[in-house]
């Protein structure tokens, strides 16, 4: 592949560009501890606890987790393998479907949910710090009200999470690199720590028989799946923003095989493994505390030793802080610099994630199990599944694998389309999300259920696959060769 081109300004920068063939050394092995390291953090654990918090038994959970993730790791797999052959970020590979100018949509969709994702974790963290505080300074659990009751935020819990936002913001000004002792601290304790909850539960829980003995709560079997599938759609959602910008990582790859491998190895196996930490402490929680406790921060905040709380609740915010910053910020950042690389700088688009990530309101994105899954997981699954749907089409079914390289970084080429922008995916991705819209404004009650059809509603516990199918099926009916009028005049 000859990389020797001439970029237009305003499209590329050393972090678009391709990378050359010397540069990628990752093998087998680091995309496996890619995603081990991914896994192990604290809202893969809470996917896990939801599901028992709403009802699964403990096999059941796991089930659901292991199909969810094997499920996400096809779309993983077929968008890394542009990523492979051409080094080519997610930003870049979005311009073949969506346009040298419209690639900025799905990119910034993708970024806007990354903020939410690092508001969570910002807010695990925070509210870490809180429980630690909250022991020593019995007051700061009693401060006065300042904020709305419709915020449903506390001044104790609100002090805390500010503090630890203004620190990922310092984090960000010292730059990405200063996290890496963190990274390291997190690759031990994490591990350690999962096991030392998983001794305690099994050990307070009177072993290991009576935990998983825990029936499910399911009055019948609708009720089960009707919690079962939008469940399976959650824990797809859990990972569907790395599924589409998984070329960022395979772009490094020393061989597609590698990074087939090594994500087939890393993904649902540690996914699955960490969750069961998840299913059997929380299973335990109703045995021990009489109630099911699915927040690992609100637990740990319930033993009895003060300097032990202390100690969990520091760790958890530090290796929240390394978690958040790499899985959080780097993509979120770049994909807004990719506005416009000439003015916004990584730095700035950190400082962006970070305002976004405070907007969002996370504290009550993760107030209880359904709130997680239904409205967080599922909803933005309805985002990003169209995204997905449009770009596996347009790579595989349209193009054979084929991309013009040079031209994904000219205005004037072959994806130029219609002033930058390609019509047809920006028409397939409103096709792929309105199906979705009616069941997700029921699920943040701005909708009654009973105001629009059941079916339709219903249609949002699928909402990555209703989205995947319809915005790829109609980007294929308006881009199809070679009888493609609609396409041929939309383009012009």
């Amino acid at each position: 592949m000859d990389l020797n081109f001439t970029a237009d300004p305003g499209l590329t920068s050393e972090d678009l560009a391709p990378v050359p063939a010397e540069r990628r050394t990752w093998g087998t092995w680091n995309y496996a501890a890619l995603w081990i390291s991914m896994s192990l953090c604290i809202p893969t654990y809470m996917m896990a606890s939801s599901l028992i918090g709403g009802g699964m038994n403990w096999w059941q959970a796991l089930l659901t987790i292991f199909l969810g993730n094997t499920i996400v790791l096809v779309p993983m797999l077929l968008n890394g393998r542009a990523g492979a052959r051409y080094g080519i970020p997610f930003p870049v590979f979005a311009r073949a479907s969506f346009g040298v100018r419209g690639a900025n949509v799905p990119a910034l969709l993708r970024a806007v949910i990354a903020c939410g994702w690092f508001g969570i974790q910002t807010w695990i963290g925070g509210f870490a710090l809180y429980q630690m505080g909250v022991l020593w300074w019995p007051g700061l659990g009693t401060l006065p009200a300042i904020f709305p009751a419709s915020w449903g935020l506390a001044t104790g819990p609100a002090i805390t999470f500010l503090l630890f936002w203004a620190l990922n913001m310092y984090v960000v000004k010292l730059g990405v690199d200063s996290i890496k002792h963190l990274l390291v601290f997190k690759a031990f304790f994490l591990p350690f720590a999962a096991l030392a909850l998983l001794v305690w539960a099994i050990g307070a829980g009177n072993g290991l028989g009576p935990i998983l003995a825990q029936p499910a709560k399911f009055a019948s079997s609708a009720a089960f799946w009707a919690f079962f599938f939008p469940s399976l759609t959650g824990m797809v959602g859990f990972w569907a923003t790395l599924s589409l910008n998984i070329p960022d990582f395979t772009r490094y790859a020393v061989s597609q095989r590698a990074q087939q491998w090594g994500q087939a190895i890393g993904l649902p196996p540690s996914m699955t493994l960490f969750s069961f930490v998840g299913v059997v402490v929380t299973s335990a929680t109703f045995i021990i505390y009489g109630e099911t406790i699915w927040d690992p921060v609100v637990l740990a905040g319930r033993f009895d030793s003060k300097l032990l709380v202390s100690f969990a609740m520091l760790a958890v915010a530090l290796s929240t802080l390394a978690t958040n910053i790499a899985a959080n910020i780097v993509s979120p950042a770049n994909d807004f610099a990719n506005l416009d690389p000439t003015r916004i700088s990584f730095k700035t688009g950190g400082y962006i994630t970070g305002l976004i990530g405070l907007l969002i309101f996370p504290w009550k994105l993760i107030a209880d199990p359904s709130g997680y899954v239904f409205t967080w997981l599922v909803g933005y699954s309805g985002l990003l599944g169209p995204i997905g749907g449009i770009m596996i089409v347009d790579y595989y079914l349209l193009r054979g694998q084929q991309l013009n390289v040079a031209d994904l970084y000219r205005y004037q080429g072959e994806y130029t389309y219609r002033g930058g922008y390609n019509p047809a995916a920006l028409l397939a991705l409103v096709a792929g999300v309105l199906p979705n819209v009616p069941g997700f404004l029921a699920a943040i009650n701005v909708l009654e259920k009973a105001a629009v059809w059941p079916w339709l509603t219903g249609l949002y516990n699928y909402a990555w696959f209703v989205g995947f199918a319809v915005a790829g099926v109609v980007y294929w009916g308006l881009m199809r060769r070679p009888a493609q009028p609609l396409a041929a005049t939309l383009a012009k």
